[in-house]
């Protein structure tokens, strides 16, 4: 005669109890990070007048998206009241190649660093590793000047040069520990059959990195995104990157401070990131977990 086992009551109740107190710690956070979210997107869709009487946390009575019109096309930035267009412009002009090109790179010296080994190779990845905690301010003044020999200083140019070497130590150093994983029997036995250094970075290796690319191109696109210090230190009055322009809204004085106009302002700087992270935030953490189980 067969017996089934079937969990306790008590333990049941046990289990139920952590549970509900697992769903209760969770939910207390997640209040505690989306209350500002929502005290931004509420403000941002009331009208002044809405503002001044009700409270932060009251729900918009008449919703309108007249601050986010006037935030995008004729707030002042300073002398400038042409709004946050332009500068949210400099920044699309900058971080699309950017973050190619850093991530490019990156899977070379990765792809290089560990199936092509030379002498002293672990020598160079030493060094780039230092880039990856060197402070930022490190590189002001000798960056500065390095674009200013090149004639791209105060451009569009500069920066994306600036975001693509302070970029790929971190680049190279996702690449190398995922393709520290991947077997060495692939490469040798591609060259064996004849293939090219690049016919196998392209045929076999590229195909097989998709998690660590996807992990990569979040990484730079957020980090540049959200670079402040590189934007005000080396941005022209035509070059500057969204972080400055929403930063400069944010500073200029008026004889009325409009809080609807800035909160639709700090959304629209940061609405490309969140967008990212909603789509692709699950990858992101998928590719994290294969680089950590392959590395």
């Amino acid at each position: 005669m067969s017996h089934t086992l079937s969990p306790s009551p008590a333990g049941s109740r046990h289990l139920t109890a952590q549970r509900l107190l697992l769903w209760a710690v969770l939910l207390v956070f997640a209040f505690f990070f989306l209350l500002p979210l929502y005290v931004m997107v509420s403000t941002s869709l009331k009208s002044m007048d809405e503002v001044r009487s009700g409270t932060l946390l009251s729900v918009p009575l008449s919703p309108s998206l007249d601050a986010w019109s006037k935030a995008w096309h004729s707030a002042c930035t300073g002398t400038d009241c042409g709004g946050l267009k332009p500068f949210f412009m400099n920044s699309v002009l900058m971080v699309v190649p950017a973050v190619l090109i850093s991530t490019a790179l990156g899977a070379i010296n990765g792809y290089v660093l560990t199936k092509w080994r030379f002498r002293g190779s672990e020598l160079l990845f030493g060094l780039l590793l230092f880039g990856v905690f060197m402070p930022m301010q490190v590189v002001l003044l000798p960056m500065s000047q390095v674009l200013g020999a090149l004639g791209i200083a105060s451009s569009v140019w500069g920066l994306i040069l600036v975001h693509i070497l302070a970029g790929m130590p971190s680049t190279t150093l996702f690449f190398r520990n995922y393709y520290a994983g991947l077997p060495d029997e692939l490469i040798k036995a591609a060259t064996l059959d004849g293939a090219s250094f690049w016919q196998i970075f392209w045929r076999i290796v590229v195909p097989l990195s998709t998690p660590i690319l996807v992990v990569t191109l979040i990484w730079q696109f957020t980090s540049i995104w959200n670079d402040f210090l590189y934007g005000v230190v080396f941005s022209g009055a035509d070059s500057k990157p969204i972080t400055v322009g929403l930063n400069n809204l944010a500073n200029t004085s008026s004889s009325v401070k409009e809080y609807n106009v800035d909160m639709a302002a700090a959304l629209i700087a940061a609405l490309p990131t969140l967008v990212v992270y909603i789509v692709a935030g699950k990858y992101f953490v998928r590719g994290l977990t294969a680089g950590a189980v392959k590395g």
